[in-house]
């Protein structure tokens, strides 16, 4: 997701949507998230959705193939939203009895369960639309558009799940609306069918999906289509899908993505939906992108014609590998999605233009980051600390193994856990495996514990010896979020005519470097590459002659 909260927290329409998200902690997902669900494993969802968009309304049903880990299991517990009201529960063909609260449902069985069954739910009503709008019956220009946006925890809000990133299941997605509608969703599309005034479109996933980015739209919409042949040799389809005033501006945003999905394909491997399709379609958010598998939503605002938010469209294809393929285990893992995908910004760009054009990109993302940890942030899953300083939380890893071991740790993690879910411990063994360094100290300061950024007061002074000069250089760390970073940096010495960089590294709150050198230098700069997420205020005594 690429979000402009951070930049407009303070406009009244967006009062709702931050008080809608501030409760979401380990409390909320607890109670949501219920003990019993670990021991159901969702394999299959087939969804049946109806909109009635004169109404506001949707009629369900929806089927799910559960493999159940203890089938002496007396309750099944599914994520699903009190105010849309159930016709009928079935555990295979047989009626079941149920108990409801305002976001689960509990199934009782009469019979001791089979090792896999099928639970059905017939409903309808008004679904509601929390967190960013999970569920809108929208309107652009006087035209109805339907869609849905349901991360972190709202898929329940308009079909019955376990509605947990780490439960990934396949998917057959039939939507219905009125003829005149088309009607999208992940996955490829099978077909469709029309019955009097109505007309349903069958999608499919072949590759798992969690529940947060099973997604649809059903407007009036245009589309252009295109192939990109991918590095392993597959023709992956290509869709754009816009309302008609914004079709000719979302086409020349599209173009593009041939380059986009190519310069990905080097980095981190082949697509990972090739059988399916990669697409985007507008919708109405007006706070950015949403990287549903497969079919990211942009904007209405963010639709220009000129490619004034291509970092946003670079940003959402990527998810496609982070987050999407490699899903998180846990919220608390937020940032192997947003800050992966950050990253992945900067590394498209210099893969472009060269490392200047990264370090471009990255100095645009800098900040202090003082609210909070990393891993299990616990103000806002979306603020700027998961996504830029898990962006430059990867550029220090970068620097810390060295180039050509990190795109090996960003290759394997992406291979080993395709299709599954990972921790932020897993990419971190990961990391050690392949760089064969301890990186604790790395993970702790910037992921786990650590707050902030380094600050630090830097002072040097230069004398004259015997064959050339002495500089003797002082570090002191000043930040009050972790005592002590322990980190490589790079001085750049500059001399009348040349320089030279060697890298030191960084142990104590207190450091003392000293550098002998035939000339004397006349600058001294830290971190010339800008490789470290610190601030240095420099001092110089210079006493050479």
């Amino acid at each position: 997701m690429k979000n402009k909260i951070e930049f407009i927290s303070s406009a009244e329409k967006n009062i709702n949507l931050v008080m809608s998200l501030k409760d979401i902690n380990e409390d909320f997902i607890a109670e949501y998230n219920v003990k019993s669900q670990r021991s159901l494993d969702v394999l299959h969802y087939k969804i049946s959705i109806e909109l009635l968009p004169d109404e506001k309304k949707i009629k369900g049903d929806v089927t799910l193939t559960i493999k159940v880990v203890n089938p002496d299991e007396n309750v099944l517990s599914l994520n699903f939203y009190d105010n849309l009201k159930i016709n009928s529960a079935f555990i295979g063909s047989k009626k079941v009895k149920y108990d409801r609260s305002e976001t689960n449902i509990s199934i009782y069985p009469d019979e001791k369960l089979l090792d896999t069954i099928l639970v059905r739910l017939i409903y309808e009503g008004e679904p509601k639309s929390l967190g960013f709008g999970s569920f809108n019956f929208d309107e652009i220009n006087g035209k109805k558009l339907i869609y849905t946006l349901n991360e972190p925890i709202f898929a329940s809000t308009w079909f019955p799940c376990v509605d947990r990133p780490d439960d990934k299941a396949l998917a057959d997605i039939y939507i219905t609306n009125d003829s005149s509608f088309v009607s999208l969703s992940n996955g490829k599309l099978i077909g469709s069918t029309i019955n009097g005034n109505k007309k349903t479109f069958h999608w499919k996933t072949y590759y798992p999906i969690s529940t947060y980015l099973i997604a649809l739209y059903s407007g009036y919409y245009k589309s252009y289509s295109q192939k990109y042949i991918s590095i392993s040799k597959d023709t992956v389809d290509l869709f754009c899908y816009a309302l008609p005033d914004k079709f000719e501006d979302a086409v020349r945003d599209f173009k593009g993505h041939e380059r986009y999905l190519k310069t990905f394909e080097e980095i981190f491997g082949f697509y990972p939906f090739p059988k399916e399709k990669y697409s985007v379609a507008q919708f109405n958010w007006v706070y950015g992108a949403m990287e549903h598998q497969t079919i990211t939503g942009i904007g209405t605002d963010f639709i220009s014609g000129m490619k004034l938010f291509q970092d946003m469209i670079i940003h959402e294809l990527a998810h496609q590998w982070w987050g999407n393929a490699v899903g998180p285990k846990t919220w608390k893992d937020i940032w192997l999605n947003e800050g992966f995908s950050t990253y992945s910004e900067a590394l498209y760009w210099e893969k472009q233009s060269g490392y200047d054009a990264l370090k471009t990109t990255l100095t645009g993302k800098f900040g202090t980051f003082n609210n909070g940890t990393l891993y299990n942030p616990d103000k806002n899953l979306f603020s700027t600390l998961v996504y830029d300083k898990g962006a430059w939380v990867l550029h220090m890893l970068r620097k810390e193994v060295g180039d050509t071991t990190f795109f090996k740790i960003i290759r394997n993690y992406y291979d080993r856990f395709k299709y599954k879910n990972a921790s932020t411990k897993d990419f971190q063994t990961i990391a050690e495996e392949f760089s064969r360094k301890n990186l604790s100290d790395f993970f702790n300061q910037w992921v786990f514990k650590g707050v902030g950024i380094i600050e630090a007061n830097f002072q040097y002074k230069t004398e004259k010896i015997n064959n050339g000069f002495k500089t003797e250089i002082k570090l002191k760390q000043l930040q009050n979020g972790y005592d002590i970073y322990k980190f490589p940096i790079d001085i750049k010495f500059v001399y009348e005519n040349d320089s030279e960089t060697k890298e030191f590294y960084v142990t104590k709150r207190e450091e003392s470097f000293t550098f002998e050198s035939m000339k004397k230098p006349l600058e001294i700069i830290l971190d010339p590459d800008k490789w470290l997420l610190a601030n240095f205020e420099i001092n110089k005594s210079n006493d050479g002659r």
